[in-house]
């Protein structure tokens, strides 16, 4: 009932940044929580940040002081400031909305953006 369409991913040097965006749209009574997480080659899929409607943010421990997450609830929208890259960033990034609707919660995801960090 949610689709979430994400952008901003590519190639990027080590040290440098990149901006993610993900907006939501669809048929929703409200967005509960978003956020992002990630998949590299032969790893599990890691939670790298989220914030909730009420602005309680949470990051994965690799990730703290260098990614930023924030959130425009009027455009169901959320981004991933990611500052200080290092090539272990390297993943499929995935956008995540806990939504509710009519009495029951749901997650919806997204398509995952490729984030590569190289020289």
């Amino acid at each position: 009932q949610v689709q979430l369409v994400e952008s901003g991913g590519g190639l990027v040097q080590p040290g440098g940044s990149l901006r993610l965006s993900c907006a939501a749209s669809g048929r929703f009574f409200s967005i509960t929580a978003m956020g992002w997480y990630r998949q590299a080659p032969g790893k599990q899929r890691e939670l790298v940040a989220g914030i909730t409607s009420g602005g309680r943010l949470n990051y994965g421990d690799s990730v703290k002081d260098r990614f930023t997450i924030s959130r425009d609830n009027a455009k169901n929208t959320v981004y991933l400031q990611m500052n200080s890259m290092k090539p272990e960033d390297t993943a499929v990034y995935y956008c995540n909305a806990q939504y509710t609707l009519v009495s029951s919660t749901y997650d919806a995801w997204g398509q995952g953006t490729q984030v590569t960090v190289s020289s």
